[in-house]
């Protein structure tokens, strides 16, 4: 079973800056899992297939016209039978003010009721973001994390394989690092992977020879980022003479990470080779490849060969 996430009510109030009209308990102890929402309309027309009791509530102006239409003992008749399913929270947009039954009925069942200012749209369209943010599935794993050219690029490798030394040195060329050797990974929508690192090492980067280093102390806060999107996987390896390397770059070859595929690369590492220039290359080459460049392909054009590049994918099953 993959491993589920919570937030607690008080971050998302927070967060969200909404106001607390009733709480049964702390929101701090009042857990979160699911990152859907719902708007109850179709519930007090009396539809439930389908429904999610799971889901935070979200109630604004098109759903108190709704009501409005009622009569008072009709409209707690509806807002009972929501109220029953003890939804986690009850969330008023708008900054409407809610009818009396409303109160009652959440101390009743237990019911957080909170109120926020924002229209119901843009309130929804921000909760799910952060939702999609906190309750996202996550592994973390050796490697570093860095923003080259606003690509966030990924590079594994062996422990002293070098991964730290061209992190450092990217750094002094004006790109910014974002983790080093633990990178906790996020899949925050189907087709995004986002990465940050851990709050106990955030910043620090080891060097061997010289120890820990602090990288937005030394070189400032432009040198840092909190998370970045994983755009690109660079794979450092010591070069192998008996392996064969792309030399071209006509086939596409992706890592499949928590079931998104990201672009990948196999860089070898011998002395002599500038690996921070080869990266800087590489994060531009992957920006080209994402518009549609590929300038291996349009090479083989202009010397008439018609060479289709092929697809793989490393699943990374973790």
């Amino acid at each position: 079973m993959p491993q589920e996430y919570s937030i607690d009510l008080k971050s998302i109030i927070d967060e969200m800056e909404l106001e607390v009209l009733f709480s049964p308990l702390d929101p701090a102890s009042l857990k979160i899992s699911n990152n859907d929402v719902n708007r109850p309309g179709l519930q007090f027309a009396g539809f439930y297939e389908y429904y999610d009791d799971t889901r935070i509530q979200i109630a604004g102006k098109a759903e108190f016209s709704f009501l409005d239409r009622y009569d008072q003992e009709k409209r707690a008749e509806m807002l009972d039978r929501l109220f029953s399913t003890k939804p986690p929270a009850f969330i008023i947009t708008s900054g409407i003010d809610p009818y009396t039954e409303v109160f009652e009925l959440a101390e009743k069942y237990d019911v957080p009721i909170l109120r926020g200012k924002d229209s119901t749209s843009a309130f929804m369209a921000k909760l799910i973001a952060l939702l999609n943010i906190k309750l996202a599935p996550r592994i973390t794993r050796h490697g570093v994390l860095i923003e080259v050219y606003g690509e966030g690029m990924l590079i594994l490798g062996e422990s002293g394989v070098g991964k730290s030394e061209a992190a450092i040195e990217l750094v002094k060329r004006g790109h910014r690092l974002v983790a080093d050797d633990a990178v906790e990974i996020r899949k925050t929508s189907n087709i995004t992977l986002v990465g940050s690192s851990p709050d106990n090492i955030r910043h620090f980067l080891e060097l061997r020879g010289i120890g820990i280093i602090n990288v937005r102390q030394l070189y400032g806060m432009g040198s840092i980022k909190i998370s970045e999107k994983i755009d690109l996987v660079v794979e450092m390896e010591i070069w192998n003479p008996e392996k064969t390397y792309d030399r071209m770059g006509v086939d596409d070859h992706f890592m499949s990470i928590l079931g998104v595929k990201v672009p990948y690369l196999t860089i070898p590492v011998k002395p002599g080779r500038n690996l921070a220039v080869i990266m800087e290359v590489a994060a531009m080459n992957n920006r080209h490849k994402k518009m549609g460049y590929n300038a291996a392909q349009e090479l083989l054009d202009n010397l008439g060969m018609n060479v289709e590049g092929s697809s793989t994918v490393t699943d990374w099953n973790y």
